[in-house]
This record gives structure tokens, sequence and C-alpha cells, in this order.
């Protein structure tokens, strides 16, 4: 795991050094950089080093030199690839660097190879033949990859702050992107918070002519679902899924680093947890859990019978807003782009916490998305009855007099739900997904930002891919929306940095792309059976996990920001009179504007931080 960062064009060392130094946290332990004159080409890398610690060193070349990589991320299968690559008669110069293997994989199969990648990355490819730069970023998008094409410079980086320390690189915040920052409480690729500077979509390569001096992004792989007819046998399935699963875990505790696994207490990371625990000597597997001192947020009772049953080395650490306090403006001065999901808070404080132990940590990220886990998708069907039933007016009325119910601190809270889903029901379907994930309604945007705000171009993205899906279920329309935007955009995104920013490398076995295509093809009744969400994956989970975990109602890995932000002690500076109005109505008790005042809050810090 790395940073990388590069540029062709206007520049010399010293930008480069600063690049690859304000990404230093991702590679603490190396740095390398290359330039060509004749062609300005550099390249730089800083490396965490977790696979084959003396024979990986960054930017790596073959022996004739005409091909060089900066690579981040990890390729489980390089040693399958290693194999069939000297069977073709390539001849490696390192032991078992999966870094390698990208060199001579582009060289015998094309761009195409990235196809027969399973793993994560974000990586660039030199190609001094050919005259051309090849970047790629992994079907998910667990990696980062920005770049700008400005003033005769084409640059590129794992984060917004290598670009930023480029002389070229454009300053100005965008509209576009801070609006649908505040719908969407993130911004979707590929767009970034910078004008004319984006996010390489996930599943995307991008490559740069150095003669044309053209950048061309062309997507490799997308996540469509194709349900397959329902199975005869569900047992014999489920059993496939779960060594699908098992082979995804064993293939990502590879690592010549310390490794461990986050441990919630929920079934993604405990099914995660169990499988591990196979393939490691009895009570040698380490988990790290986080918990708070607010109830309704907290896990660790969850998280510690898990580690009981399993036999783990379980550590736990407790969050509370002292401790948030005293860490926040260290999050805030790393960040390189607004992030809207609180929990960014929780997963970097369990990332430091785990990284004074393991370098690597296996996580159940990607659960919700492919089998239908988050609460919304209970409410479709209902929410799609209220639409076709419910004048207009009443809906109206409706939400008028839920917005007087109490407001409740809690997680999750029963007024919360009602709230959010009405909110959502005031739009038409395309809409309900951000509507309900988002910080601001179009007309609060409006409103907040002083410009108008259609909603046809506020939410394009999940208007595009809702409708890419011409009457197809419900379900699946939403499905696509959680995992091509909340789960790429969001999700990962958070993950990333609050584990790069504390040299961690996280992984996630549920993203396998083994396990992708099944979920991709398993029959939508099979996710979301009645009101069971991840349905086939409990059964699947069932065969190593008790019931009381397996069927444990969800909870979430939230942060109870709604009652920090009450105390006052956790607030925004912004005299806008818009969040100053919003601000004093959260703190009253009289709305919860936790997702709000933390977009907010970051936006600003990031504004004051990263634009001085």
């Amino acid at each position: 795991m790395c940073g990388i960062a590069g540029f062709v064009g206007r520049g010399d060392r010293a930008d480069l050094v600063r690049m690859t130094a304000a990404i230093a946290h991702r590679g603490p332990d190396a740095d390398g950089h290359w330039i060509e004159e004749t062609t300005a080409v550099h390249l730089g890398h800083r490396r965490l080093s977790i696979v084959d610690l003396a024979g990986g060193a960054q930017p790596m070349w073959t022996a004739d030199g005409q091909l060089g990589v900066i690579f981040n991320g990890e390729i489980y299968n390089h040693a399958d690839l290693r194999a069939e690559l000297k069977a073709a008669g390539h001849v490696f110069q390192t032991d078992h660097s999966d870094t390698e293997v990208l060199l001579h994989a582009y060289r015998q199969w094309g761009d195409d190879f990235v196809n027969r990648l399973n793993g994560m990355w974000a990586f660039a490819i030199y190609d001094r033949t050919a005259g051309r730069l090849l970047l790629s970023r992994d079907r998910f998008g667990k990696k980062p990859l920005y770049w700008f094409h400005e003033a005769g410079t084409f640059a590129f980086g794992s984060e917004l702050t290598a670009l930023l320390a480029h002389p070229a690189c454009p300053r100005s915040v965008s509209t576009t992107a801070r609006k649908k920052f505040f719908a969407y409480a993130l911004i979707p690729a590929p767009l970034c918070i910078l004008e004319r500077v984006w996010k390489l979509p996930a599943g995307h390569n991008l490559t740069f002519d150095l003669r044309e001096q053209t950048p061309r992004v062309t997507p490799y792989w997308d996540y469509v679902l194709e349900p397959a007819p329902a199975p005869r046998d569900e047992a014999a399935l489920a059993d496939e899924l779960l060594a699908l699963i098992d082979a995804a875990v064993r293939r990502r505790l590879m690592a010549d680093v310390p490794l461990g696994v986050f441990l919630s207490g929920g079934i993604d990371s405990s099914l995660v947890t169990a499988l591990a625990a196979r393939h490691v000597p009895a009570g040698q597997l380490r988990t790290f859990s986080i918990g708070f001192t607010e109830a309704s947020f907290d896990e660790l009772s969850w998280a510690n019978r898990v580690a009981g049953l399993i036999g783990t080395n379980h550590q736990t650490e407790i969050l509370d807003l002292d401790r948030a306090l005293a860490v926040l403006p260290e999050i805030f001065a790393r960040l390189d782009e607004p992030q809207g999901d609180g929990s960014l808070l929780p997963t970097w404080l369990l990332s430091r916490f785990t990284r004074r132990h393991v370098t690597v940590a296996l996580g159940g990220d990607g659960g919700d998305e492919l089998f239908a886990g988050y609460d919304p998708f209970l409410a479709l069907r209902k929410a799609e009855a209220y639409a076709r039933l419910v004048p207009r007016p009443v809906h109206l009325a409706v939400r008028l007099l839920a917005a007087a119910l109490p407001v409740s601190p809690a997680n999750l809270s029963l007024d919360f739900k009602i709230k959010r889903t009405l909110r959502g029901l005031s739009h038409p379907p395309a809409r309900w997904n951000p509507v309900w994930l988002g910080a601001l309604e179009p007309a609060e945007i409006a409103d907040y930002l002083g410009s108008p705000a259609d909603p046809e171009d506020l939410y394009s993205e999940a208007i595009a891919l809702w409708d890419a899906l011409p009457g197809r279920d419900i379900v699946e329309r939403t499905l696509q929306f959680y995992t091509k935007i909340y789960l790429a955009d969001g999700i990962l995104a958070k993950v990333d940095r609050a584990s790069m920013m504390n040299s961690l490398e996280a992984r996630a076995p549920l993203l396998d792309i083994e396990v992708a295509n099944f979920a991709r093809r398993l029959p939508t009744d099979l996710k979301l059976r009645g009101t069971t969400t991840k349905y086939f994956l409990k059964q699947a989970a069932a065969r190593v996990l008790p019931a009381e975990i397996v069927h444990r109602r969800k909870k979430g890995f939230g942060s109870p920001l709604g009652p920090w932000f009450r105390t006052g002690r956790l607030a925004t500076s912004s005299p806008h009179p818009f969040v100053q109005r919003r601000q004093a109505a959260h703190r009253a008790g009289q709305i919860d504007d936790r997702l709000f005042l933390w977009c907010q809050l970051g936006f600003e810090e990031w504004e004051r931080r990263r634009l001085a």
C-alpha cells in the first residue's frame, strides 16, 4: 500500500518531491522519484512496505528500462499471474513482488490485463516505447486517483493534497461539486471539490499520449446486476457463497507484515473474522473494535462476544466527545477532500489504534451494498405504495405533522427514520436514495448557497443510474445506487483516508471480484426476502456463526454527532445566517441536523486549510 504522484509537463524535481511529501502518510517506509528530462515525465512514490519488503522499491522498471510503474494497492492473485507469465517466457527480477507482475502483465496482454487482476489498485505505467501513460483504478474504487490537465501539464496523484502541491493545479472550488456534496453528503466521481480537477472513476483507465498531450478516460468494468433464475437448491448455493468469501479472506491474509481484523460485532465483520480464524494458528488472530459512551451507538458487547466465541486476541478503545475534539484538528489537517460521513471520526481512531499493533486490517465493507443490508431497502415497497396512493397535499400535511415529533439523539431513532423517509417521498422515486442520504434538499441548498439548485442537475448521477435500468425492480435500482455511488465515493473513500492517514492498509474481502460477480447474479429475492435484509449472506454466515450474531438487529457504524453538536462544544464557526439558524435549532432540540452540521464543519475546515 502506497501513495503515488506524477506529472508530465511544467515543473521540476522540487515539485515532484513536494507532491510525494504531501502524501507521506500513505507510505512512510520509503520514497522514490524518477524524471525523464526529454519528455518531462515525472514519477514519484511513497511506500508502505507490505509484500516483498526487500524487493518492492518504486518506481519499478523492467530489465530493459522500457516499462516503469508506480503502484498503490495489492494484487491478491499475483502469484498465479507470475506463474502464468513465467510460463510465457517472462523473467522476473524480484522474488514475489506484486508490483513487478503489473509490468509483465501489461507487456503480455496490453491495457486489458487489468481484467485479470484480483485486488485493489491505483497505478500509472509509463510505456517509454509507445510514449504513453496508462493510469488505472480498481473496479470498486478502493484506491483513489485524482488528475488534472491544465496549461500544458498533466498531473495525477493518490490524493488531492498531492496535486495541490503542484503549481499548475487549479484552486477554485467547484460550485457544482459543492452543491452535490450537500445533496449527497459525498462528491460523486468524476467530480472533485476543485474545478477542473477530476477523480478517475472506479473501474476506469486513463491513457495519456505524450505526443498528442490528450487524456482519454475509458471504462474497463462495470457493476451491472444480472439476476439469474431462482436456484432449486439454496443450501448448495449458500455453500458456494461461503466458499467464495472464505477464498477471498484467505487471499487477503497475504502479507509480510502483521495483520488483523476490524471487528464491529455485525454480521459482515464477524463473518470475515470467523473465516480468517480458519487460516491463522489458534489464538493468534488479532481483532480491533471501537466503542462509544453513548449506548445507542456502542457495539462493543457484540464485538467482545464474537471475539470470545472465535478465540481472537481482541483489543478495544472508547471514543467520547473529549477525545473527538482532541483528534479532529489532526484529521482535518490531512483530509484532502471534504467527507460527509460522520463515521470518518471513529474509523480514523480505530485505524490509529489498530496501526499500533498491525500494518494490515481486514474489514467487512461491501456486504450491505452487494446484498441489500441497509434499512432503506425495507422501506422501498411501502414507499412505492405510499407514493402511489397518497396525494401530494396529504403527504405535505403528513410531513408537517411528522416534523413536530420530538427529536431523539439516539442512533437511527424512530423519529429520524420517519422524517427521513417522508423527506425522500417528497421527490420522484429516482431521487429517493440520494435525498434519504443527503444533508440538504434542493430548496435548502439554493437558500444556503444563494443560487439555483435544479434537482435534475443536482442528482444527475443517481437519476442516470435509475434510468439505466428501465422496468427493473426498485430494489435492483437501489442496489445500483448504493454500490456505484454510495460505496465508491462514500464508504470506500472514508475508509481509505481514515486508514491511510495512519499508514494502515485496509482490505475488503467482501468486494473480491469473485464474490461481487456472485452477488451480481444472485436473484433479488435472495438478497431482500420479506423483512430480512442480506437474506442469503445470512444463510451463508449461519454455517460459521451462531444465530444471535447472524440475525441481530443492524446498528450501523455511526458516531454520536447529534448529541455532540447539541452540547455546542462541537460546532461550525460559519457566520452564514443559514448555518447559524440550523445550528441553533439543532442545539435547541428542534431538529436533528447532525449530517448538515458535520458536512458544513468538514467543508469549512477543508477550505480554510487546503486553500489558504
